[in-house]
């Protein structure tokens, strides 16, 4: 089921899901429940596994636990280095 913009004149943009075959049908803003006019965007149609659109104004920080581990230096015996393992 995609996933259409609207957009109130008094509170601003909204989402709503709907089926395709209802996509040209006004819809209600949630907030003061006049009715919205639909914003051009494509539908955003999502499989089984349902992420819901996050809206936010400040990016998300991003922290790792983990050290990053140093880097493994291999020394090579003999005058060919290029040939390791062989």
């Amino acid at each position: 089921m995609p996933l259409y913009e609207f957009r109130c004149e008094d509170c601003g943009a909204f989402d709503v899901w709907r089926p395709m075959a209802e996509s040209s049908d006004p819809a209600h803003c949630p907030e003061c429940n006049e009715r919205g006019k639909r914003i051009f965007s494509p539908p955003m149609t999502l499989s089984r596994t349902v992420r819901m659109k996050k809206v936010s104004s400040e990016p998300e920080l991003v922290k790792r636990d983990l050290e990053p581990k140093a880097p493994r230096v291999q020394y090579h015996s003999g005058s060919r280095p290029w040939m390791v393992g062989h």
